[in-house]
This record gives C-alpha cells, sequence and structure tokens, in this order.
C-alpha cells in the first residue's frame, strides 16, 4: 500500500480501545504488568540485556501507544526498519549525534547547517574534543571525497551529517556519493561513520534519503509532517542497528515525544501529502511571479534547476517534488527585505515552515543570527536574504501579497 492510505489505520486496531476510530489519547506516565515475570522481561528489552527492544509497555519516558503507532506510520514513508520520535527536532538530532559520537571524534558535515544544528555540533560538541570539517552542500564528489580525506587526519570519523536541501540556500547534497564515497574510503577501517540526513525540507513525501544510501534520516516534525504550527517534535527514521543506541540513549534521556503531541501528529500524517502538494503548487505560481519581477535578484526554489546542471541531476534521483520553502534574493540589503517582509499581510512575518498558513523570515537577523557574520557571508547567507514557506491559502491571494509588498521595495 501507498503511504497516504497507511496514514489512515495502520499500527492500530480499534478492538482494542473499544472500537474507537481513531487512537484515545493515553495519558498515564507507567503501565501495569500482567505478571512480575513480564514486568522482567520487558525491562531486559529495554535495558539492552535482551535484544530486540521491549516487547510491552513500561514507563512514559521510554514508550507509549501513542508514540509507538507514531513511529510505525513515520517509518513507512521512507520504507524504514524503524522510526523514533522525540520532543523536537533539535532533541532528535542532540540524541542520535551523542549516540553515536565520542569525545575526540570528527564530524563531517555539509554547509550550510540549521544554524542551531552548527551550534550544536561546535559549541556543544567542541567542549568535548569534538573536531568538524565541512563542505559546501553542492560540492562535488571529487570535493567531498577530499573533506573527507582531511577529516579522517584528524580522528576518528563517527558521523557524516548531511542537510539536503540545505538551510536556506536550498542547495542538494548528492547522498548517493556521499554514500558510496563512505563505503569506499571506510571499507578496511574498524569503524565506519554513519551517514545522517535532515530531510526537513522535503519529507516525508517528495525524498527519501534511507533510499538513497543514508543510515538515517532526522525531522523536525513540527514543519510540514506537524504542519499546522502549533506542536513541536522530533524523529529518527532509519534502519534498526543505526537506531539502537539512539533509543538506548533516549530511554536514558527522556527526549521521547508526548501522547497528546503524538496524537496530533496522527491526525496530520493524514493529511500530509494533500498539503504537501497544494503547498509545492501554490509555490511554483508564488517563485514564477518573483522569479521575472525587477526587485528581485534569484528565487531559488528547486522547481527552477536546470535538469541538464549538476544540482538538477541531484534533483531527478533524489527527488520527487521541489517542495515549498525557498529563498528570495532581493536587489539591495537588509532595508531592501525588511521592507518586503513588513509589507506582507496574507503572508506572515514569523520563523519556521511547513505549515498551513505562508511565512517569511530574514535567516541573517533570525535564525541565523547566531552564526558569525564571515560564516553566513562564506555560507550564502546574505542580508538580502528572505526565507518564504508557502502554505496553502489560494496561490492568487499569495501572488498579489508579494506584488503589494515589493512595491515597497
Amino acid at each position: 500500500m501507498h503511504p497516504s492510505t497507511l496514514m489512515m489505520g495502520y499500527g492500530y486496531e480499534p478492538r482494542l480501545s473499544e472500537g474507537a476510530l481513531k487512537p484515545p489519547i493515553f495519558l498515564t506516565s507507567t503501565y501495569a504488568f500482567e505478571s512480575a515475570a513480564d514486568g522482567k522481561r520487558f525491562f531486559e528489552g529495554i535495558t539492552g540485556k535482551r535484544p530486540g527492544g521491549s516487547e510491552g509497555l513500561v514507563y512514559g519516558r521510554f514508550n507509549g501507544p501513542n508514540q509507538e503507532i507514531l513511529e510505525d506510520r513515520l517509518a513507512q514513508w521512507e520504507r524504514a526498519e524503524e522510526a523514533l520520535s522525540f520532543s523536537s527536532g533539535m532533541s532528535a538530532i542532540g540524541t542520535a549525534l551523542m549516540a553515536h559520537v565520542q569525545p575526540g571524534d570528527v564530524i563531517v558535515h555539509s554547509a550550510p547547517l540549521y544554524a542551531a544544528t552548527e551550534k550544536m555540533i561546535d559549541a556543544v560538541f567542541g567542549k568535548f574534543g569534538v573536531k568538524w570539517v565541512d563542505f559546501p552542500a553542492h560540492a562535488s564528489p571529487a570535493e567531498i571525497e577530499e573533506t573527507i580525506e582531511r577529516a579522517k587526519g584528524l580522528g576518528r570519523v563517527s558521523v557524516i551529517y548531511l542537510e539536503s536541501p540545505a538551510n536556506p540556500t536550498n542547495d542538494l547534497v548528492d547522498i548517493e556519493a556521499v554514500s558510496a564515497l563512505r563505503d569506499r574510503m571506510f571499507a578496511d577501517a574498524e569503524h565506519r561513520p554513519v551517514i545522517m540526513c535532515d530531510n526537513t525540507f522535503l519529507g516525508p513525501c517528495f525524498q527519501a534519503p534511507t533510499q538513497n544510501g543514508a543510515d538515517m534520516s532526522v525531522y523536525s516534525l513540527t514543519k510540514y509532517v506537524g504542519g499546522h504550527s502549533d506542536l513541536v517534535a522530533g524523529a529518527v527514521v532509519g534502519t534498526r542497528d543505526a537506531l539502537a543506541p539512539i533509543l538506548a540513549l533516549r530511554n536514558t534521556l527522556g527526549t521521547i515525544t508526548d501522547p497528546n503531541t503524538a496524537w496530533m501528529l496522527l491526525r496530520s500524517l493524514e493529511t500530509v501529502q494533500l498539503r504537501m502538494e497544494k503547498a509545492e503548487s501554490n509555490a511554483r505560481a508564488v517563485a514564477t511571479f518573483l522569479k521575472d519581477h525587477p526587485k528581485v535578484e534569484r528565487v531559488s526554489w528547486l522547481g527552477f534547476l536546470d535538469p541538464s546542471s549538476s544540482q538538477g541531476e541531484i534533483f531527478k534521483r533524489h527527488c520527487s517534488g521541489a517542495g515549498s520553502t525557498f529563498s528570495v534574493i532581493v536587489k539591495g540589503g537588509e532595508p531592501e527585505a525588511f521592507r518586503l517582509l513588513d509589507n506582507l499581510k496574507t503572508v506572515k512575518l514569523a520563523v519556521s515552515l511547513g505549515g498551513t498558513e505562508s511565512l517569511a523570515s530574514h535567516p541573517a537577523a533570525m535564525t541565523h543570527l547566531s552564526v558569525p557574520e564571515a560564516r553566513r557571508a562564506e555560507l550564502g547567507i546574505g542580508d538580502n536574504l528572505v526565507r518564504v514557506s508557502i502554505g496553502v491559502e489560494h496561490e492568487d491571494d499569495l501572488v498579489a501579497d508579494f506584488e503589494q509588498a515589493l512595491k515597497a521595495v
């Protein structure tokens, strides 16, 4: 079955919940065992003394019915072995990295990254002697190979962390090339680094990194999956082996999402494909209008990629849709970008993306403000860049809003 069909009932049996068509919200911190032997067996699975994980429900920090149904359904989008839900996108990323990175290791990552991810790698993991080496998201396989080779000289490379499309430039990473390089360059090594890919911008409908060579995809479920700007959550989706240490650490840290948020995400998953397809259609209309506007320098919507270019070729291999988040580079600088933002009416001035409503923000002054100015310039995050997330309003109203706002620029 298609994932969009499975979202209506996969992993849930109504007869086990008084015939309720939709899962109840299980607001409990702990679960009663039928016998002491059951309790022992469940804890053996939770603690890793017995392989296979818990056979039953134990405690709210470990698992719960709403979270398990959510995880079963999330895995379907990438045909993955397993999924884990988290209290936020950053708790998903942080738990995944902590589970796989040891003090003194080296992380190779694409650039740019979401600013909080970059800060975590640099400032938080840096306290434990972890080093990092990066390559541009649009780098060629040869450039990526050179970066990995340089990283190998600094210590044990434990993680190759990708963000594709990159936030906010929309540059694509060749995940297949990275996977092939990893397999070749670490074929005889004692340790083979895991490949993590942030799939927030195009997931879960338009890209499946685990099908292109990544060991796991990480998500901010706050964005397209949640889709209504009313919750915060995250996820990791991937192979059972890659997720096993992450699950063990999540059990210790308690970074699992809560039952109510998990239930809301189950509701949202039923319409995620409808919402993402409508938003992409709207994005095409808005981006097409902006592309030829005299006050706009460039629009970085993936639908405009030249199929014969290296980025266009990656898009054809990895993506089934162009998404609805992109950057608009206006002619001028911060004053012109701010005037555009301040004069939008239907499109709201707010960070985040992937909701039903259209949003616009200024990465250099907002989400990436913590990134040093020189680093932002190096990454292509200029003062004239506006990030846009297109929602599901009528496309004519969105085009009209940008048209009137640009008159003030």
